[in-house]
């Protein structure tokens, strides 16, 4: 009877242990075969890009694009100095970077316990605190500077000014408003190298950093898969660089602490605060570094370990500002499906504190949503970025009393190098583009404003 039960434990415990070898064995693969399938969607949309991007490369055949790849690679004039005479010309200083390790600022109204009369003074002083200016906020989506692209050679051969690139509509928009934010898809530098395992790596020179003070920038997003092209020391040249110019940086630094670190701006009596990252490339590898506590790099959110590092980030940034806006590098190239990465980080950035999340990386337009109530702008596409003919958007916003009051995508096209704002059945086209590709039942009007 013992040897029974002897050889009756004996065969229940193998057939236990080979049943979790078996779930073991089943569960690795399942994360093997989901491995493959993003790694062959990340190679398709390579290609896709690479392949936009190698016809970008050869517009010196366009007759009137003539003589610019070969100025492209002409040593210049030295204008090292430019970047700190645009700064010292500044009218107003560059607003320094919150350090989110600060306790909020306490609230200045009444206490318990006071009296009736001291409540009401409270109060009063209260309402005049909270009592906010509307600010206008402007976001572009990508721009590249990369010298040999098209673009740029439009702009040296139409006199080196960005007024003959994009329109005076835009440009008037985008100097006029209170915090112009755009996203910055590469590095200024004369150095490094470009990373081998990148087929198609940007840069720019560093005197074109003036290009961003002329288009009236404010913030310069630097969370993004170009960012880190040549490596590590032109990523640290664009810090400086865009310090220089008195353009404040975000999604990036010196290490994480400055990476996870909101740019925060007082406008209108209300603390604006922008914070940036990135989950491209998303691989557990990336070309684009990100910042760990003792080097350089960008915030990154794509992995487990990413993701909650940066919502805690927006929750520290959300306690030290009135609005908080969340720039994303994310979704897929060249399509206008969103895919689940997008949305599910959506709700849980708006969960975190967000009050705006705008989105980038697609290099062209994606629709429009509502989170948890936060206004998502999935994609603005491309802006200024090379010679394709693409629908984009200037994205305004005006907050006012710690909200956004009116969010409106302005329709633009890029085409022959340069950005057009559209008017008329144009205009009307891409709204009704975008509306029939938003979610959550997030509405443009026939002005482009978005109806909740």
């Amino acid at each position: 009877m013992k040897k029974a039960i002897i050889v009756f434990v004996v065969v229940f415990s193998m057939v236990v242990l080979l049943g979790c070898l078996g779930l073991y064995y089943y569960t690795q693969r399942q994360v093997a075969i989901r491995e493959e399938q993003l790694a062959e969607q990340s190679a398709h949309l390579r290609e896709t890009s690479e392949s936009e991007i190698a016809a970008d490369a050869s517009f010196g055949t366009d007759p009137a694009m003539a003589g610019a790849k070969a100025e492209a690679s002409e040593p210049e004039g030295d204008e090292e100095k430019a970047a700190k005479e645009e700064a010292s010309n500044a009218e107003e200083a560059p607003l320094a970077r919150i350090d989110t390790d600060l306790e909020p600022i306490e609230d200045t109204g009444a206490e318990a316990g006071e009296t009736a009369d001291s409540g009401e003074d409270a109060d009063m002083q209260q309402a005049e605190t909270t009592a906010s200016a509307p600010v206008t906020l402007v976001f572009t989506g990508d721009i590249c500077f990369h010298d040999p692209f098209a673009n740029m050679g439009a702009y040296r051969q139409r006199g080196s000014s960005i007024d003959n690139c994009i329109d005076s509509f835009l440009l008037s928009e985008m100097r006029s408003a209170d915090i112009c934010v755009v996203n910055n898809e590469f590095p200024y530098s004369d150095r490094g190298a470009p990373l081998p395992e990148k087929t198609y790596a940007f840069r720019s020179k560093p005197e074109n950093v003036s290009i961003l003070k002329d288009m009236g920038v404010d913030v310069a997003g630097i969370a993004n898969n170009h960012a880190y092209d040549h490596g590590q020391e032109a990523f640290l040249d664009t810090l400086d660089i865009l310090t220089a110019a008195g353009i404040p940086y975000v999604g990036g630094g010196h290490d994480l602490a400055e990476a996870s670190s909101p740019v925060i701006l007082e406008k209108g009596g209300m603390k604006i605060g922008i914070l940036a990252a990135t989950q491209i490339e998303r691989n557990w590898s990336p070309d684009t570094k990100g910042a760990t506590e003792s080097s350089p790099g960008v915030m990154r959110c794509f992995t487990e370990e990413e993701l909650p590092r940066f919502l805690e980030a927006i929750r520290k940034a959300d306690s030290l500002c009135d609005f908080l806006v969340v720039f994303v590098h994310w979704g897929s190239e060249n399509t206008d499906e969103l895919d689940f990465r997008q949305t599910g980080q959506a709700k849980e950035f708006a969960l975190a504190g967000a009050d705006l999340i705008v989105g980038a990386h697609p290099h062209c337009l994606q629709g429009l949503g509502i989170s948890e109530g936060v206004p998502v702008i999935y994609s603005l596409g491309n802006y200024w970025f090379n010679s394709k003919t693409v629908d984009t958007a200037l994205l305004k916003v005006v907050v006012k009393d710690g909200r956004a009051e009116k969010v409106q995508m302005i329709p633009a096209l890029q085409h022959d190098c340069r950005t057009d704002h559209l008017e008329g059945a144009e205009a009307q086209r891409v709204i009704s583009y975008l509306n029939s590709i938003s979610i959550d039942g997030a509405v443009l009007d026939e002005n482009g404003v978005l109806i909740r």
